[in-house]
């Protein structure tokens, strides 16, 4: 699922995670990352499932906010500029979103470890490919979150 991205592209990086170290990123994330002229960060709620049938979704929210810092952090720290958001609750809804409102060239997901992962992410990549149409690339990597 990865296209190369062409220089000066707008990249749309979706975090579900951050990466332990930003140093660590596999190469061809990293190239796509470098080779960006914009980029915009989401982080998605990932409320869990009782949170989200309860809409208690502040600590979602909270943990969320913490990813987005911590990602826009890093990048900063690798001389990178960055803007970001908070998705919503759903991580295809955050996603589609997004690619309304920044009309990215590209789309990076970083993924939850797979023991981390929850029920939002079961078939999300399906999902992704069958309603946003632009190339994709996701990934999984040990986090810290």
């Amino acid at each position: 699922m990865q296209d190369d991205l062409d220089m000066g592209a707008k990249l749309l990086i979706a975090t579900g995670a951050v990466a332990v170290e930003p140093e660590g990123l596999p190469f061809g994330v990293r190239v796509l990352i470098d080779a960006a002229e914009e980029i915009l960060v989401v982080s998605p709620r990932l409320a869990t499932r009782i949170d989200w049938i309860t809409s208690d979704t502040d600590r979602a929210k909270l943990h969320a906010d913490e990813r987005l810092q911590a990602v826009l952090g890093q990048l900063d720290d690798l001389g990178i500029p960055a803007t970001g958001t908070i998705g919503a609750d759903d991580p295809l809804v955050a996603l589609e979103d997004a690619v309304r409102s920044f009309g990215p060239d590209h789309l990076l997901i970083a993924l939850r470890s797979r023991t981390q992962s929850d029920w939002q992410e079961r078939g999300l990549l399906d999902r992704i490919e069958e309603r946003i149409a632009i190339p994709v690339t996701a990934f999984r990597l040990p986090f810290a979150d």
